[in-house]
């Protein structure tokens, strides 16, 4: 996804995204707004918790982290590598979500799909806000 923001703009978000979801937050995140402004958040490193529904409930692990340039996590069986990179005046917001191969990997993928995207046009919309 194209971001009319540079990467030191985009990455802040990326990696606050271990305090809510940033995506359908009635769904993902028990009806609770994910925050919109930035917390002072150091980046992540492997063995943090990854994300939080409601504020609460902690989800997911960090695996890896290049500050400023990817996070990769796993979450529910999934793992979730994402990826900011310069493009121009602006920046390139990766995403790539692996599943396993299991008979509820499937309806899992498909519901996936629109949350995702949904998280990085929130993120991209408030990178580009900042």
């Amino acid at each position: 996804m194209s971001v009319a923001a540079p990467p030191s703009a985009v990455w802040p978000w990326v990696r606050q995204i271990r305090l809510a979801p940033y995506s359908y937050d009635w769904v993902d995140n028990l009806g609770r707004r994910s925050p919109r402004t930035l917390s002072d958040l150091p980046d992540p490193v492997p063995g943090d918790r990854f994300s939080t529904s409601g504020g609460r409930f902690p989800l997911g692990r960090v695996l890896a982290v290049v500050p400023g340039e990817s996070l990769t996590a796993s979450i529910m069986g999934a793992v979730m590598s994402y990826v900011v990179a310069p493009d121009g005046p602006g920046s390139r917001l990766l995403l790539k979500i692996v599943v396993p191969r299991h008979w509820w990997s499937v309806p899992l993928a498909v519901g996936d799909w629109p949350m995702a995207r949904k998280q990085l046009l929130t993120l991209k919309n408030l990178a580009e806000s900042t």
